[in-house]
């Protein structure tokens, strides 16, 4: 990816790892925690996806169906608060 400055380059290190530049994780809104999904294609072009990973009180829990609900009907049933 370009800047106005011109593209961006960066080294790979002993480990495979890769800094992102500041310039890019501002613009891009990459934030520690976040992951990068790295896919080619037959051509062996290179795609990077970002994978907002923002904290919250129920990241940890996976997702209930619980199904179709008519909240008129819960609350007759139940009662309001």
């Amino acid at each position: 990816m370009a800047t106005e400055e011109g593209p961006e380059e960066t080294k790979v290190g002993d480990q495979g790892m890769v800094t992102i530049p500041a310039d890019l994780r501002r613009r891009l809104d990459i934030e520690p925690g976040d992951k990068l999904r790295w896919t080619t294609n037959e051509e062996g072009d290179l795609s990077i996806e970002i994978i907002h990973q923002r904290e919250g009180v129920f990241d940890d829990f996976e997702p209930v169906d619980a199904g179709e609900t008519d909240a008129a009907e819960v609350e007759s049933e139940f009662g309001a608060e």
